[in-house]
């Protein structure tokens, strides 16, 4: 089983996202950068006590204090993210979000700020080895995510399978793995290993990558404005080792949340 701090720990994010969906949403008002994120995918975004922080929140603050604006990060579903953009609900998305043809058709694009994968977790005692071996495997991934849509296109082509079934989060389909429900998870490479180093007796990882990908923050096509700074940030953060800095605080602050001996079997 997953351990129980762990366990607690996405229990309270995904009630908190469920309740952040029915709360009203922040006038954009020209005081405020509004940004909407889905704040369980450590270390990019997740909850700390009443706060919302990660990497994308540390860019982002960076970016509201070069405006001279307030920060205000909305939790919501990460289907939800850039769709908010689009419909004028936040300025921009900061999620993890993978750079694709299809997003980038409706949102403009920062400069990438980290080079990911997606890797594949699967429990102990797993017969599987390798990506070829998912074709008749069920298969858990995060919702709305390139996970899925990569195995729907290579590994699951029959649009009526229901061999993948999609989670709220990467912690609830590895607990649904656990559970039996799925055989294997499809998910980003740093949440994938904070959830194996946190379950070192119950998962394996496998580190050869199923794909390989970008990670930028989308704001809207009509905000050149907007764009342009977060790129200056990002580029500057890179270069100073603010952008290293922040990966190592918020993964060791992430791993302090969840780290506890596993619940025995």
């Amino acid at each position: 089983m997953i351990s129980k701090k762990m366990l607690l720990w996405m229990i309270v994010s995904s009630f908190a996202a469920v309740l952040c969906l029915s709360c009203g949403k922040t006038e954009r008002d020209g005081q405020n950068l509004i940004v909407s994120t889905e704040a369980t995918f450590p270390p990019y975004e997740f909850r700390s006590g009443d706060k919302i922080v990660g990497v994308d929140i540390d860019i982002m603050q960076k970016v509201a204090e070069r405006l001279g604006k307030k920060l205000v990060v909305e939790d919501t579903s990460f289907n939800s993210v850039i769709t908010h953009v689009l419909t004028g609900k936040a300025d921009a998305a900061a999620s993890g979000i993978t750079v694709t043809e299809d997003r980038s058709m409706k949102v403009a694009f920062s400069e990438p700020y980290v080079e990911a994968c997606q890797l594949i977790l699967i429990p102990k005692g797993s017969d599987v080895t390798g990506a070829e071996m998912l074709k008749n495997k069920r298969i858990g991934v995060q919702e709305g995510t390139t996970a899925y849509d990569y195995l729907r296109e290579n590994v699951i082509t029959d649009k009526t399978s229901s061999l993948i079934s999609q989670f709220p989060n990467p912690s609830l389909a590895v607990e649904a793995m656990l559970a039996g429900k799925v055989d294997v998870v499809v998910c980003d490479q740093d949440p994938a290993r904070m959830l194996y180093a946190n379950n070192p007796d119950e998962l394996i990882l496998l580190t050869e990558p199923l794909t390989k990908e970008s990670y930028a923050i989308a704001v809207g096509k009509d905000n050149p404005s907007l764009l342009n700074t977060i790129n200056e940030v990002i580029r500057e953060m890179k270069s100073n080792g603010e952008l290293a800095e922040s990966f190592r605080k918020n993964e060791a602050l992430a791993k302090s949340m969840t780290s506890e001996t596993p619940v025995s079997k």
